[in-house]
């Protein structure tokens, strides 16, 4: 596979990254101003546990195909590929259904027990039951196609899945609304059912595209081995779905350590509990996100990164494995440095921009570095699992939240407060991604270093210009948007000064070739 596949892939999953992400803001303002605070709460009680179950039956999924699909394709064994999906779905829908089947039948005990706080969310949960199960069947498409290196059909269905979500959501709770909130949140639940069954759709219409081509290759290049045995493949599939799964569960996991000390901790430092919430509100919810949005890219390339070294390392070439690990390093570093540095300086404008009040400018400020730590997470978790070392990253995350709940409980306190909090999230990041690279480079993956510091040195320049315009811009979102341009040129021609990016190099990439 040529690099330019590989980059290629990883724009294509970046750009519908975005899109999901605009798409869902939009969906969040608006129900946000259907429902009123109440409705969104009841809508929220019930949504965690659909996405806890997703994450059990089939967040690994993708990534187990994937590897599986990948190594297969290495060897031109079209046959043993149409085997692994066919068993992946079989699977999956027995998984899915049974997870579906358990949610609506434990609804009323979740309700019951305690745990679903208002039992006006019962509808909510109920209503989302049906989706478990075809985003379970849609997992192994999305797999499927990523181990063939076709990144178009799943982003394209991503984008076709939010889309018809968000426009069914707002739709069934405006419609439903006058009935009671409870049922107005359940009709927005309702909305994951048919947004999964056009993502399904839209990848069955791609799989139909494809058919004859795979049909061929398989009678040309599939040779006459013996398949292997369904209950072997299908007890693989669980060995590298489960860690993946597991280590997406550590995601809510980390959020969840913030939302059980945090306060608690602010609290008992002085703060009252108003305080102590809104303090807790810039980090969470205005300064996280902004990390989550500025790491979409580094997710994306991870996401392509895993087949791309997977079909290497199965044909046993470790010059490409090692020269698609620093080239995703070297993409990483590009982009999320510059970020890093810029949401740092800039924290305080950017926080008037986007919210409207200065006040979250510290916590912004402060996670910064959280968008470099977690990108280099990403990357290298892709790298670990591309080799077939699908355990370590996950060994790693849970290393990382152990530290962080002490670092959370001692920094979160009357002197640092939110920002202490803030550097446990750092913290967590960077000691997750060095256990990473060790491992990697214990496995002989090693990075050139070189561009990558030139890379920072670059940033820092960038940076310092950040540092030097914040007293001119603060205050006007227009000011803000010239400075923030002004420091990607900035940036930019210093990556060329300094060879980082040699224009043969940038007429590789995806898009921007077009334009040299």
């Amino acid at each position: 596979m040529s690099k330019d596949k590989f980059l290629r892939g990883a724009m294509i999953l970046t750009a519908a990254g975005f899109m999901v992400k605009i798409i869902g803001s939009v969906n969040r303002i608006l129900l946000s101003r259907l429902l009123g605070g109440e409705g969104i709460g009841l809508y929220q009680m019930a949504y965690p546990v659909y996405l806890l179950l997703l994450s059990i039956s089939s967040a690994g999924i993708p990534v187990a195909i994937s590897l599986l699909v990948s190594e297969r394709v290495a060897k031109n064994d079209y046959k043993s590929v149409r085997h692994v999906f066919k068993t992946s779905i079989r699977m999956m829908a027995c998984v899915g259904l049974i997870l579906a089947v358990l949610l609506f039948f434990a609804a009323a005990w979740l309700v019951n027990s305690g745990i679903v706080r208002d039992a006006r969310a019962y509808y909510a949960l109920t209503a989302l039951t049906p989706a478990i199960f075809f985003a379970s069947i849609l997992a192994c498409f999305r797999g499927f196609f990523q181990g063939l290196q076709l990144m178009t059909p799943p982003a394209i269905s991503q984008i076709m899945e939010q889309l018809v979500r968000v426009v069914t959501m707002v739709i069934l709770a405006y419609v439903l609304l006058p009935y009671g909130l409870e049922y107005a949140a359940a009709g927005a639940a309702f909305g994951a059912l048919p947004g999964s069954l056009t993502g399904l759709v839209v990848l069955g219409f791609f799989y139909k595209k494809y058919n004859k081509d795979w049909q061929a290759k398989e009678a040309l290049l599939s040779g006459v081995e013996t398949l292997e045995k369904t209950s072997t493949l299908i007890k693989r599939m669980i060995l590298l779905a489960l860690p993946v799964s597991l280590a997406n569960v550590m995601v809510p996991v980390s959020s969840s350590v913030d939302m059980l000390i945090v306060p608690n901790r602010l609290v008992e430092a002085g703060y009252s509990i108003a305080e102590a919430t809104t303090l807790f509100g810039y980090l969470a919810g205005m300064a996280q996100p902004l990390i989550m949005m500025a790491t979409i890219p580094t997710l994306s390339l991870a996401a392509s990164l895993v087949p791309a070294i997977s079909e290497a390392f199965t044909l046993k070439d470790f010059a490409t494995v090692r020269e698609k690990s620093s080239t995703a390093m070297k993409l990483c570093c590009l982009i999320t440095v510059p970020a890093a540095l810029g949401m740092t300086f800039l924290a305080t404008p950017i926080s008037l921009l986007l919210y409207g009040t200065a006040k979250s400018g510290s916590a912004i400020c402060h996670s910064g570095l959280a968008i470099w730590l977690l990108g280099m997470q990403q990357i290298t978790a892709g790298m670990l699992q591309g080799i077939g070392k699908i355990n370590l990253p996950m060994l790693h995350m849970v290393s990382g939240i152990l530290v962080k709940i002490f670092a959370v409980y001692f920094l979160t306190d009357a002197t640092l407060n939110i920002i202490g909090a803030a550097w446990a999230t750092n913290i967590n990041f960077a000691l997750t991604a060095f256990l990473n690279v060790w491992a990697l480079a214990r496995l002989g993956i090693k990075f050139k270093y070189g561009p990558i510091i030139k890379i920072i040195l670059a940033a820092l320049c960038m940076g310092s210009f950040c540092y030097l315009a914040e007293p001119f811009v603060l205050g006007s979102k227009a000011l803000t948007i010239l400075a923030v341009l002004a420091a990607g040129l900035i940036y930019t021609l210093l990556l060329f000064a300094l060879g980082v990016l040699t224009k043969e190099e940038a007429k590789k990439l995806p898009v921007i070739k077009k334009f040299l």
